[in-house]
Parts: structure tokens; C-alpha cells; sequence
């Protein structure tokens, strides 16, 4: 049995470099021959490479059942008795068996800890978009299966297929953000599918509106703006800010225990510099202006607090506000500090419509710069966005954020960030 691939197939089975393992994705539009080349790639390394174990996963069960193993059969179904493949489905174990000890997986990724005793040879992943971050991170540790000396050259092989991400979730940013050398990504439209009954891909365009073509026939990465609470943030905005030990520090602060986010910057009458972010996971106040201490011990300048009214309020867990503790620990480290904030926080939309116009304000000037070092503010900037249709900022949930961990840290760095910037350049709208 001979199949003719299409080019976006071909690159994608193919490895281009000489490193240890090879992480690739598929992206393509509906019906790009994703799931077929994905499905056939993983008979391949089963067949080439005896014993290996391999694991192919979606977030739901459901998706690899009807979709990924399902094409697994059909390649099988046609080249197995032709071509002498001998296989067996253990059904208990949901997995297939090749006659030279290989063996594939199939399992869901909703409960990753499951998975992490198994050692691979290779991972693919449906709809690799669905799953998060941090499953992704774990998959990669995974891929320390004993390379057998009869294998030969070998290269451990992380591999998904997806249609684009609607946001610029962390597919974007890992493979199209300076990734590294052996990551790629192959894009395939669906109208160069040759195989696509004729007139295919123009009912898709005659039933899809543009954006939604765009995105789900050509392959196009999706228009990340949509929905931003933060506009017409660019390359422009980022930038390496040195830390001044003489310049006064604004330490900018919203109070949550986890994540406890604060934002460091210096700023001008008219720009404002983040050069650093303190954001921790299950803390307290007190640990927080530690860790500051930590980083920053010899400061000279003054430093001044800035942030979220509320934190002035006490707690029933302590008879000093946030604000008091703050002040109390940096004296004692020998600062010189002051606490600068609102009687009261002002509307939301207040706040967004100040910072937006310090990234760049109707004339086209940019008054705001935030360091690479921000790394969670500026996940913030690129993904926190309103709920379709609506002025609501889209908060994820305890559900969502349990599924990916990533997602605890939207809206906190921001809100920290925007307390500062609406204490001395306020918009009232």
C-alpha cells in the first residue's frame, strides 16, 4: 500500500535537524489531512522501532476514541494484511499491540498525574490546543523510554495535530515566539488537500464568515486583538529596563494568596518602566516584601507602594492592614518607603482605559515599557480579554484553572500593574 502525502504531511514526518527529540505540530483547517498523518506517523515508529511504547492522548477520551484511534484502524485495516503488519487491540487495556513488542497507548489527558509513571518513546496529541501547559510540560519528561542498540539512530518524538488556537494561547507563543531549534510547526490549509471531494473548500467559504474561514480553512493563526482588555500592545512596549538602585522603586500590589502579585517600575512624569514582578504562589504579605529584600537588598532610592485601595482594609486574620505590614517590613530592612494609594478603587473600566492609553495613547505615543522578565504580566497583557459580546472581563474559573494551572495567574499581574497607572495618570470616564 503506497500513499502519495501532501507536502505539509511529508514535513511533518520528516525530521530536518539532528537533535534528541523533535517536538512538531500539525496546524492545519478542518479536513487538512491532520489526524491521518498524526495516526500514520505512530504506526511508522512502531513499526521501525520494536518495543517502543508510545501514548496517543487527547483532553477527553471521547476525542481519541472516535477521532485519532479511529484512523488508526482504517490505516491499519488498509495496509496491515498487506503489507504483513500483525497487530491485536487489548480493549481492557486500550492499547495496541504490534507482533515486535511495540505498543500504543491511548488515554485522556484529564488527570495527567496518571500518566506520569509511564516512560515513552513518543507522545502524539489530538487537538493539541485543548490540552494545557502544564500537560504539556509533563509529557516531555516523559520521554525517557531506554533506546534499545538495535534501533539505531533514534529521535524521541513529541507530535500533535490542531486546528489554530482562537486565542494566543501557549501553542502561539511556544512555536511561533522564538522557538527553539527543534520545535516546528508545519501550517496546512485545507484547499491544498487534493484528496477533498471537489468544490469542498468553496462551500466552506460560502458557509463561513471570513475570520472564521480564515482560521478554520486556511489555516491562519486567529486574530489575537479580538476581545484584548489591553489594546494595540506591540514589540514596541517591551523592552530590557535596567534596574536604577538610585531611581525610586513603585512597588504597585494586589493582594491575593495565590497568586500574591505585585509589579516593580520605575517611572518618569509621563512613562512608566516595569522592569520586574513579584508573583507567588500560596504567600502572605509579609513573605512577599522578603522576597523583595531578597532581590533588591542595597536599594538606595525611595520606594513607594502603590495598589489596591482594599489592601488598607484589615483582615479578621490580623489587626494590621496589608498596606501597614508592607511599610513595617521595609523600614526594618532600612528603606526608606511610603504608601501612596486611592481612598477607593475606582471602576474597572477606569483603570483599563488609563493603561491602555499609556501603551499608546490617540497621537501615537507610547508611555509604558514592560521588561522580558515580566513574564506573567505580559501573559496577561496578550490574554486577558472580555467575555464575547460583552464589557466583562472573562475571569477563568476553578474548574478551568484546575485543568491548567497557567490560568490562576490572569488578572492579578494586570490588576497590579493598572493600580499604579491610574494613580497618576487617571482617566474619568
Amino acid at each position: 500500500m503506497k500513499y502519495k502525502l501532501l507536502d505539509a504531511q511529508r514535513q511533518f514526518l520528516e525530521i530536518p535537524h539532528n537533535y534528541t527529540l523533535d517536538i512538531a505540530v500539525y496546524q492545519g483547517g478542518y479536513g487538512s489531512g491532520k489526524t491521518f498523518a498524526g495516526a500514520l506517523l505512530g504506526i511508522l515508529l512502531a513499526i521501525k522501532y520494536p518495543g517502543i511504547r508510545g501514548l496517543v492522548g487527547a483532553q477527553t477520551y471521547t476525542l481519541v476514541r472516535d477521532t485519532t484511534l479511529k484512523t488508526y484502524f482504517e490505516h491499519l485495516d488498509n495496509i496491515g494484511f498487506k503489507e504483513g503488519i500483525d497487530y491485536k487491540w487489548n480493549s481492557s487495556e486500550q492499547k495496541l499491540v504490534f507482533h515486535n513488542g511495540s505498543e500504543i497507548l491511548f488515554r485522556h489527558f484529564d488527570e495527567p498525574n496518571k500518566l506520569k509513571s509511564l516512560n515513552l518513546g513518543f507522545v502524539e496529541i489530538e487537538e493539541m490546543s485543548d490540552i494545557p501547559y502544564d500537560t504539556f510540560k509533563m509529557l516531555l519528561a516523559r520521554m525517557r523510554q531506554r533506546i534499545h542498540k538495535k534501533w539505531g539512530k533514534f529521535t524521541y518524538r513529541i507530535f500533535g495535530h490542531t486546528n489554530p488556537e482562537l486565542q494566543q494561547g501557549w501553542i502561539y507563543t511556544t512555536f511561533f515566539i522564538n522557538p527553539p531549534p527543534n520545535y516546528r510547526i508545519i501550517c496546512a490549509p485545507t484547499t491544498q488537500n487534493i484528496y477533498l471531494p471537489k468544490g469542498f473548500c468553496e462551500e466552506l467559504k460560502q458557509l463561513y464568515d471570513e475570520k472564521y474561514y480564515n482560521t478554520f480553512v486556511l489555516g491562519q493563526t486567529g486574530n489575537y486583538n479580538d476581545n484584548l482588555v489591553v489594546k494595540d500592545f506591540t514589540q514596541d512596549n517591551i523592552k530590557d529596563i535596567p534596574y536604577r538602585q538610585d531611581f525610586d522603586i513603585h512597588i504597585s500590589c494586589d493582594f491575593n494568596v495565590d497568586p500574591m502579585a505585585w509589579v516593580l517600575a520605575h517611572k518618569t512624569d509621563d512613562k512608566v518602566f516595569y522592569f520586574d514582578e513579584l508573583v507567588l504562589e500560596n504567600t502572605t504579605t509579609s513573605k512577599t516584601c522578603d522576597e523583595f529584600y531578597r532581590r533588591y537588598p542595597n536599594h538606595k532610592g525611595k520606594i513607594i507602594v502603590n495598589g489596591d485601595a482594599s489592601g488598607d482594609n484589615r483582615s479578621c486574620t490580623s489587626e494590621y492592614t496589608n498596606y501597614v505590614i508592607i511599610k513595617k517590613k521595609l523600614l526594618s530592612f532600612g528603606y526608606d518607603a511610603e504608601i501612596k494609594i486611592k481612598a477607593f478603587n475606582p471602576p474597572i473600566k477606569n483603570r483599563i482605559a488609563a493603561f491602555n492609553a499609556k501603551v499608546k495613547n490617540a497621537a501615537g505615543d507610547i508611555g509604558l515599557y514592560i521588561s522580558p522578565k515580566c513574564e506573567k504580566l505580559l501573559y496577561n497583557i496578550y490574554n486577558l480579554r472580555y467575555i464575547e459580546g460583552t464589557s466583562k472581563i472573562d475571569i477563568p474559573s476553578y474548574t478551568q484553572i484546575k485543568q491548567s494551572k497557567e490560568l490562576k495567574f490572569l488578572s492579578h499581574p494586570f490588576d497590579a500593574a493598572s493600580y499604579l497607572v491610574d494613580f497618576y495618570w487617571p482617566i474619568v470616564l
